[in-house]
């Protein structure tokens, strides 16, 4: 049987709720980090509004809303343009790596959680996930 994969792109007040079952009170410092390495591996982004989704194999993900690709430029030598969706994905699991080493346990356990569900996720189902790779490895 093939399982069936999906994202959802939550709304208002799943934004609120669903980030908070997941990283219950630690989740602004998890948004705040994300935004962090958004600015650190793109000199072009400038903020904005980001979409939050919930994926299918329990994953969270978020992304900057808009359709024009993002520069990006890493520590491990990639350079490239990624998708905003692709760009979100790059940042959250740069966020939850690094955050799954430091702070409280439950925050570490949540993000090293979240880590393996998104590029999992990433893995069986985005159109750039080698430059995701590329990006993140």
């Amino acid at each position: 049987m093939t399982e069936i994969v999906w994202r959802d792109l939550l709304d208002d007040e799943q934004r609120m709720s669903v980030p908070a079952r997941l990283f219950g009170v630690h989740f602004l410092r998890v948004e705040n980090f994300i935004f962090t390495v958004a600015q650190t591996l793109s000199s072009t982004y400038r903020g904005g509004y980001w979409h939050f989704y919930a994926l299918s194999n329990s994953a969270f993900s978020m992304a900057p809303a808009g359709e024009h690709r993002i520069d990006v430029r890493c520590e491990n030598g990639y350079a490239g343009t990624l998708s905003p969706d692709a760009f979100g994905i790059t940042c959250c699991l740069y966020a939850y790596s690094n955050l799954s080493f430091a702070g409280p346990e439950a925050l570490a356990g949540a993000c090293a959680r979240q880590y393996h569900l998104l590029r999992d996720y990433m893995l069986s189902e985005h159109g750039e996930a080698r430059a995701i790779l590329a990006a993140t490895d």
